[in-house]
């Protein structure tokens, strides 16, 4: 049906799997794109206009195209469908009776008389695994509410808790904006996806299912931790969310994030300052003493980097198995040597032809490596007849 040298590729995790997309939110999009990345057959049924996040920033200068848009479309195809009359919904029928998955973000309101609604997709389908992908869900007092991310950011509980550590500290009357990015939709996204992998896998036993994901549980689940606390009457709060010692460092020519969670690796740390009397102290011993006089240690541990360059600091710390990391730029992070190592980055071709590095997954298989790269597929790429 499709000419596609990567779907044909049957040593892919989701070889022979075909997901029909409906998106226009950055969740719905990304769960496609982690399928896609899997060796799934994607499929975008978009309007005429093409999808808002064509036209979402951050936009490349030189050839005015989505940046976001390019991440999240890589891999898939773009099919013209517009469910406002007959021939629109006929073409999706046809489309969806020959999917294994639908990723829907469409808002309730317009379901019905798009031919969405799930109890008539799941009569006409039987074997369709429907995935409502909604800010908050399909059912109960939010369902019929939109978001912007900055919403779900703050509905999850993160906007409560970032910024945090050496932030809050440099920046205290910063107000609590959010996490730059994505962060909460793509968290959404990954729970779309891993609901609808769930799903398709118990077809065989159980038929289709109608699937319901709601962006705001996904990122409620991302801050179980925190939510915890209140278990035990304490409420975190940016301004005290923090390891009680380690976090972000500023040294010499950059940034360092050190954690030590262990015994062992709080030794390693000594060993790493030069064990200075401070360190030796017998009562630190105790990690709970130690968590006790965080702020006292990340004084001295402060002191310490701002004298060492980086790179020092990390390549003698993880000899000495201290987690330890460099806050790196994009150019570093595409070059760098954990990431070729492990071909987390293929080169993509967008619409206007540029070629650019593009993550392939957040994750790999060991026995069947995933390809990535591809193309970004122009609006309508794929006609009515070709798919018929």
């Amino acid at each position: 049906m499709l000419s596609n040298d990567k779907q044909n590729d049957t040593t892919l995790p989701l070889a022979g799997c075909r997901v029909i997309e409906r998106s226009r939110t950055v969740a719905a999009a990304y769960a496609g794109r982690l399928l896609a990345a899997m060796g799934a057959q994607v499929v975008m049924l978009e309007p005429a206009t093409g999808s808002p996040l064509r036209r979402a920033a951050p936009v490349l200068e030189d050839t005015n195209e989505s940046a976001l848009f390019a991440y999240l479309a890589a891999g898939k195809h773009s099919l013209i469908c517009d469910l406002s009359n007959a021939a629109g919904r006929e073409l999706m029928a046809r489309e969806l009776a020959n999917a294994d998955i639908l990723l829907d973000d469409t808002p309730l309101r317009e379901r019905g008389a798009q031919g969405l609604a799930p109890e008539d997709t799941a009569a006409r389908y039987p074997k369709l695994v429907h995935v409502s992908v909604l800010p908050y869900g399909a059912t109960g007092p939010k369902a019929h509410w939109d978001a912007e991310e900055v919403n779900l950011v703050h509905a999850g509980g993160e906007g409560f808790l970032l910024p945090n550590g050496l932030s809050c500290e440099q920046f205290p009357d910063r107000p609590p904006l959010k996490v730059y990015g994505n962060f909460a939709s793509y968290q959404g996204g990954c729970a779309a996806a891993w609901c609808a992998l769930s799903a398709w896998w118990a077809v065989p036993t159980t038929g289709g299912q109608y699937v319901d994901v709601s962006v705001q549980d996904a990122n409620l689940a991302v801050g179980a931790f925190a939510l915890q606390r209140l278990g035990d009457g304490s409420l975190e709060h940016r301004t005290t969310r923090s390891f009680r010692y380690g976090g972000v460092f500023e040294a010499k020519d950059g940034y360092v994030e050190v954690l030590t969670l262990e015994d062992r690796q709080w030794q390693a740390l000594v060993q790493l300052l030069g064990e200075p009397a401070w360190a030796l102290d017998e009562a630190l011993q105790d990690p709970l003493e130690r968590s006790r006089r965080g702020a006292e240690l990340n004084t001295h541990i402060r002191t310490w980097m701002r004298e060492h360059a980086v790179e020092d600091i990390v390549s003698r710390a993880q000899a000495l198995g201290v987690p330890a990391a460099k806050y790196r730029t994009p150019e570093e992070v595409l070059t760098g040597e954990q990431e070729t190592a492990r071909s987390l980055f293929a080169k993509t071709t967008l619409k206007s032809g540029r070629r650019v590095d593009l993550l392939t997954a957040p994750f790999q298989f060991r026995c069947s490596p995933l390809p990535g790269g591809g193309r970004v597929p122009a609006l309508g790429e794929l006609s009515e007849e070709v798919l018929q």
